[in-house]
């Protein structure tokens, strides 16, 4: 048997493995650097989202939201608040404004969370409980505002939440559950 000695390769041969070796490095390249974009796009949502949560935390504790969360407090029941908030409208009282407050922040926040602009997660664990049981709070108010409900964004994210954190879970297994995400997000 003989040995069949194969012909050297020609300039052409050559430059078509050294085009193909750059190609890949290239390629290689472009995926790395796809990979590192997707992962820049993903932290910058992260953080949109986390500048416009503690944008609605602030206005939550601002003076115009205490002043509401006050009033509201000061009646014993939902139907109370109701009754007096339907005279407050009527008559069109400032108390009306001064109530409108916390169902118009409500209701926007639910709109940025249908958009996408603040995760869902992030609202069930820093509000989940409060905003169920603020929805069957205002629930009743809203009632008297007509037969349209006026705030079904407000409506739709209670009710979500509430599936999340366990369909007629009370107030303890609804906080229960919060807490449990919050461990597991960290």
């Amino acid at each position: 048997m003989g040995v069949v000695l194969a012909a050297p390769p020609t300039w052409a041969d050559e430059m078509t493995a050294i085009a193909t070796a750059v190609s890949a490095v290239a390629l290689l390249g472009a995926v790395t650097a796809a990979v590192f974009a997707g992962q820049q796009v993903r932290e910058a949502r992260r953080g949109r989202h986390a500048q416009t949560a503690v944008e609605f935390l602030r206005r939550w504790d601002e003076d115009a939201l205490v002043e509401t969360r006050r009033l509201v407090a000061s009646f014993p029941s939902p139907e109370q608040l109701a009754t007096a908030f339907r005279g407050y409208i009527d008559r069109n009282d400032r108390e009306a404004y001064v109530l409108y407050r916390e169902l118009d922040f409500f209701e926007q926040l639910a709109a940025l969370e249908y958009l996408g602009a603040v995760d869902f997660d992030l609202v069930t664990v820093l509000l989940g409980t409060r905003l169920v049981e603020r929805w069957e709070m205002w629930r009743p108010s809203i009632a008297v505002m007509g037969p349209t409900n006026p705030y079904p964004m407000f409506e739709q994210l209670a009710a979500k939440v509430r599936r999340s954190l366990g369909t007629g879970a009370n107030a303890a297994d609804l906080a229960e559950t919060i807490d449990q995400a919050a461990r597991v997000s960290r």
